[in-house]
């Protein structure tokens, strides 16, 4: 569906209208990210835990969806999945240390995986424009999976709630700028 001028430039204004929004959001984050950065134990539980309610949540889509299935092969695969997603959703309220431990973990080792397909990547587009700038981020990604993994399981108690700190910042800033931007527009 593709809109037409006028309808695009209506979008535009009523979201330029509501510029207050997007920065009255951007300061909450803002606030709440360096609530994180204030106890980064305390947002690694919480970021644990919301990765539980969401494997709890997937988990029971999946097993409601295995009633509709109507072949008995894929009932027991969708049912298998969803049983998996809700106990591993389960396991993370049960012991949220263990689990930030085994998130970390795993946020390593992707890390590692996606530091050295950047790197591939990039050696494949050497010649281009900007394969330089793949290579930096793919070691800047590597590295940041091997520091992870050096320090493991210790870091478990602080990593994840240093992402969670990072990210709600940086979200902030930038609804901050978005606001900013549509008032000056």
């Amino acid at each position: 569906m593709t809109l037409s001028g006028d309808a695009l430039r209506e979008v535009v204004d009523q979201t330029r209208a509501k510029w207050g929004w997007f920065v009255a959001l951007g300061v909450l984050l803002l606030l709440f990210g360096i609530i994180a950065f204030g106890n980064l134990f305390v947002a690694t539980v919480a970021s644990v835990y919301l990765v539980g309610w969401m494997m709890l949540f997937a988990g029971v889509v999946e097993i409601i969806h295995a009633f509709g299935v109507k072949t008995w092969g894929r009932f027991f695969y969708w049912l298998l999945s969803g049983l998996l997603y809700a106990v591993a959703g389960f396991f993370a309220f049960y012991n949220p240390l263990l689990a930030s431990a085994v998130l970390t973990f795993l946020l390593a080792v992707a890390l590692i995986a996606a530091g050295v397909l950047r790197i591939w990547v990039g050696f494949q587009q050497k010649g281009s424009s900007g394969w330089g700038w793949v290579v930096a981020a793919g070691v800047i990604t590597l590295l940041a999976g091997v520091l992870i993994a050096l320090r493991w399981p210790v870091n478990s108690l602080w990593v994840l709630g240093l992402f969670l700190a990072i990210d709600l910042i940086f979200q902030g800033w930038a609804f901050i700028a978005l606001g900013m931007a549509l008032k000056k527009a």
